[in-house]
């Protein structure tokens, strides 16, 4: 049997981008793109996706289900590590030195600074529920009731 890898890593690729989409998350495929939203006022959760298990199975079920909460940010947007390459990294030297690359993980911004993040030591070997309940205690501190 002989399988074309590009066409199995475009679907799967497919699949967490659409999975991202379905749950309100902006795509940031360019640099552009992430500083133009970087700079809108208010809270930003910002996930930084990829292609591993625990992002199919941990990160990205949570990103769709944090939101489902009183408090939440004003925007979701995700970057695709591995994938958007240019746009991941201006998202990263956009967080700060403080911050410590991985992924996946989430970021929370406020105004435009980092104010909380979820790496993925905290994701993988996790369940999702505990991850949510992560996002929303960050959400609970930071975000304004809708």
């Amino acid at each position: 049997m002989n399988m074309n890898f590009d066409l199995y890593m475009n679907d799967i690729l497919r699949q967490a981008r659409s999975e991202m989409e379905a749950s309100g998350y902006e795509q940031l495929t360019t640099p552009e793109l992430v500083e133009d939203a970087f700079k809108r006022s208010g809270t930003t959760l910002v996930m930084v996706n990829s292609v591993c298990g625990c992002a199919g199975g941990i990160a990205r079920p949570a990103a769709a289900h944090a939101v489902h909460y009183d408090k939440r940010p004003d925007h979701l947007v995700t970057v695709f590590a591995g994938q958007d390459k240019e746009a991941t990294a201006q998202a990263r030297m956009l967080f700060g030195e403080d911050h410590l690359p991985s992924s996946p993980s989430f970021v929370l911004m406020k105004d435009g600074k980092m104010v909380a993040e979820v790496g993925r030591y905290e994701i993988e070997g996790h369940d999702p529920m505990s991850v949510v309940t992560n996002l929303q205690s960050q959400f609970e501190e930071y975000c304004e009731e809708l």
